[in-house]
């Protein structure tokens, strides 16, 4: 603990008094009685004294009706006034600070008697209101004081402050950020003889910026006085009426002093346990920080709206680092993300693990591109062996690599689930594109999902290419109640052949149970290209296609061509009208012992899906 600064002020004329007097008590005294007006109240000293506690005491660093420079120190300034009164009498002297730290008497007090007694003193000299809201240029002061004395001793003030201190200093990092800071608390005080009566009006007290050198360090902080006993639970900087809590809220007591270390605002909280709060679009920036130094299985919750439209963004884990934790958006919006440049893995997420989950996720006009040779490029992820849970994407979608694998949701789905999302992002890419994922592969799930954004595949090499409505490529997985309403368009350039489908480019030992395609054309060469499928394929084992449909997209068969048998592809036309279709979707459903079933709305609509309670 630093030493305790004291204050000494000396009467000039004290000791020249006591000098000329000669006279003993018994030769002055009339009884006890003394003349009136002939012995003054003599001040040898005023002293500040403190407390100890919990709270850090005032006097270290003390502060005072003036401040030093160096924050450890302080003193009363010229012209500083206080009053007395001697046993609580009625009569009140007021005596001033000279530049000189001499004490001058302007209405001074008398001894009456040869008895000791007690002296009361105060700060200001009078009462009234104290106003607290604006110490941004000096700080506000109540201090009150007491001593013992008679006629031949000076008397020793010891002055207490009756308000209490609270400094906030900011850390580097955010010391930057600080032009002014604010404290909610009581902005007025009435007061009496130093002695707060009662705190009042509610409200934000601007702040004194102060600096001072502590172990050679140059710090800058921010202080106030303030009224005893309101509890303080936040602040503000730069006037931006964004409330700031405070860790732990602080009661004041009179006389003590508060320090607050002020943090740069991470945009998070975190419980130490691995759970974060995203409350900040830079928190969000920060948590794809940490997850891509190596903290991948942090778990991650928004807790309002974030917009990441002023932020070139970063994914959320890569190859080395991929996630394992639990992302819940909480169906709050994410706005304007924005992927730029040569990422290998772009979305939101770069690469998610299999034990990693992405659930409740919002993504609002995303701009997300890639032009890295074999990117992955979706909405929420470039890649990912996890579960993805409710999610839906709007925005653009797009990877110009020669060999690019791109999704409105997940370029690349290895493994894994896709549940109950949707994309309405226009989607573009080069060698595998889809409405909700360029390639599924390893037995992944793709349930409830839909797409209704345009899908374009525009292919330049030698090589196999593919563009679906729902995924481009079905390697081996399984999609249960999908479908797609954009448009699916598939070119080549090159001598590759293009595998176009509303549903599918090509369905490689995969299974298509109850998924359809309406509305938008379906565009690609002749033969390969399906109203459904572009190709159904026996990679590994024999492919399954189970009560598909297509219909108003300009194909007259349901797969462009097929290796295996037709499957079951219908189209809906004349007597296949979509109730038929939704009708033999449903008992596919039930079959397959699905939770969900497609709905029609009204006699004109296409079938939505709706989850049985």
């Amino acid at each position: 603990m630093k030493k305790r600064h004291s204050i000494h002020l000396l009467l000039a004329a004290a000791a020249l008094l006591l000098a000329t007097t000669a006279c003993t008590k018994d030769e002055l005294a009339d009884g006890d009685r003394l003349p009136e007006g002939q012995y003054p109240l003599e001040i040898a000293r005023i002293t500040l004294g403190v407390e100890g506690g919990e709270a850090q005491p005032w006097g270290t660093p003390q502060t005072r009706v003036s401040e030093i420079a160096d924050g450890n120190s302080s003193k009363f300034d010229a012209d500083d006034k206080f009053a007395v009164q001697i046993d609580g009498k009625e009569e009140v002297g007021t005596y001033a600070v000279q530049d000189n730290n001499t004490v001058k008497a302007e209405t001074p007090l008398y001894w009456s008697d040869t008895g000791e007694h007690t002296v009361t003193a105060w700060y200001p000299a009078t009462g009234g209101t104290l106003d607290l809201s604006d110490q941004s240029q000096s700080l506000a002061y109540l201090l009150g004081g007491s001593g013992t004395g008679d006629y031949q001793t000076p008397v020793t003030l010891t002055f207490a402050h009756r308000l209490a201190k609270v400094r906030v200093t900011p850390t580097g990092d955010a010391l930057g950020e600080v032009q002014s800071l604010q404290l909610y608390t009581y902005t007025q005080c009435t007061y009496e003889k130093g002695t707060v009566v009662q705190g009042s009006q509610e409200g934000w007290i601007e702040m004194k910026r102060c600096e001072y050198t502590e172990n050679g360090n140059a710090i800058t902080c921010w202080e106030a006085n303030v009224v005893p006993g309101y509890e303080i639970t936040k602040l503000m900087a730069n006037n931006d009426n964004k409330e700031r809590d405070l860790s732990a809220a602080i009661t004041p007591e009179a006389g003590k002093f508060y320090n607050i270390t002020l943090d740069k605002d991470k945009g998070y909280t975190d419980d130490g346990q691995g759970n974060y709060t995203v409350t900040s679009a830079e928190g969000l920036k920060n948590l794809a920080e940490l997850v891509n130094n190596g903290d991948t299985d942090i778990n991650i919750t928004l807790d309002n709206d974030i917009d990441l439209s002023d932020i070139n963004w970063t994914p959320i884990g890569d190859y080395y680092n991929r996630y394992t934790g639990t992302f819940d958006g909480g169906n709050y919006t994410i706005t304007g993300l924005t992927v730029t440049g040569s990422n290998e893995y772009a979305g939101l997420f770069g690469r998610i693990n299999d034990a990693g989950k992405v659930k409740n996720v919002v993504l609002k006009s995303v701009q997300i591109t890639s032009d890295n040779s074999s990117g992955y490029v979706g909405g929420v992820a470039g890649w990912s062996y996890g579960k993805i849970e409710n999610c839906s994407v709007s925005g653009s979608v797009s990877g110009s690599g020669s060999s690019s694998d791109v999704g409105g949701v997940v370029g690349y789905q290895m493994g894994g689930s896709i549940t109950g999302c949707s994309s309405s992002a226009t989607v573009k890419g080069t060698q595998r594109a889809g409405g909700m994922a360029g390639a599924t592969n390893s037995g992944a799930t793709l349930t409830a999902c839909y797409a209704t954004g345009d899908v374009t595949l525009e292919s330049s090499g030698p090589d196999t290419y593919y563009a679906g409505g729902v995924v481009g490529t079905n390697g081996g997985g399984i999609l249960t109640a999908c479908y797609a309403w954009g448009s699916v368009t598939g070119s080549g350039s090159g001598s590759g052949t293009v595998y176009t489908g509303g549903v599918t480019g090509t369905n490689d030992s995969g299974t298509l149970q109850a998924c359809y395609h309406a509305k938008g054309a379906v565009n690609g060469p002749n033969g390969t290209t399906g109203g459904v499928a572009g190709r159904n394929y026996n990679a590994f084992v024999a492919p399954v296609i189970t009560a598909c449909y297509w219909g108003g997209n300009g194909q007259e068969q349901g797969i462009g061509e097929d290796q295996v048998g037709t499957g079951e592809t219908t189209k809906v036309d004349g007597p296949t009208t979509w109730q038929t279709a939704v009708d033999a979707m449903n008992t596919a459903l039930q079959s397959a012992d699905s939770e969900w079933q497609y709905e029609l709305k009204d006699g004109n609509s296409l079938p939505t899906l709706k989850k049985e309670q």
